[in-house]
């Protein structure tokens, strides 16, 4: 995370963007556990298999909806943790499976297991944002990613976090000062640009490894 930090312009919550369609994530639920469980065993075919029962539960309603039990099922499936103790590197981006084969991630994996999550359910992927802040913890301020949803071009975000399981507009979390967001339509920065989100290299990298599970983000 913290080379992303230093490399990116700061950004505010706010965004100003036209949305345009785009596919949302496919994959076969029967092929997803089989292969969770030839490369991880019993106990990760039996996570994903409850994944998919919670997106079998939350698919009947509306976007609110999809957001609490997408955000209640990453907070409680993963145990938060430093990608150091977790996958002996300092940083790395897990795909969805991969965390629930663990059981264990850092923030940006309970953010892309929500993303995902919520792609899955058919929310546009324009309405969120991969939002890297500063988080206040205490005495500490921490590098930190949480998601943005944003129910309209304009709107201010919902902000779905580890840290914290309730989702909250953005104006009641004074304690996280966003940096900079991303997701597959590109990179945003000041003024409405845009840049390419092919220049975050763990982005094309965890897509890479999702395709090779059996995903098609």
């Amino acid at each position: 995370m913290r080379g992303l930090l230093q490399g990116l312009t700061a950004l505010v919550w706010g965004l100003a963007l036209a949305w345009g369609s785009a596919p949302a994530l496919t994959f076969d639920p029967m092929q997803l556990a089989a292969y969770a469980r030839q490369h991880y065993g019993a106990k990760a075919e039996r996570a994903v298999q409850a994944w998919q029962a919670m997106l079998d539960r939350a698919a009947g309603g509306d976007e609110q909806e999809k957001l609490r039990q997408v955000n209640a099922f990453w907070n409680q499936a993963l145990i938060g943790g430093e990608d150091i103790t977790i996958w002996g590197k300092t940083d790395y981006w897990a795909t969805p499976l991969e965390s629930l084969a663990k059981g264990a991630g850092d923030c940006e994996d309970y953010v892309i297991g929500k993303y995902f999550s919520l792609l899955r359910l058919g929310v546009s992927p324009d309405k969120l944002r991969l939002v890297y802040v500063r988080a206040q913890v205490g005495s500490q301020s921490i590098a930190h990613m949480v998601l943005g949803y944003y129910p309209a071009p304009q709107a201010e975000p919902l902000v779905l976090d580890s840290l914290v399981d309730r989702i909250q507009p953005a104006h009641l979390r004074p304690d996280l000062t966003p940096v900079f967001s991303f997701n597959a339509e590109g990179i945003y920065v000041p003024g409405g640009g845009r840049r390419s989100v092919d220049q975050i290299g763990r982005w094309r990298d965890l897509l890479g490894k999702m395709r090779a599970e059996g995903f098609q983000p």
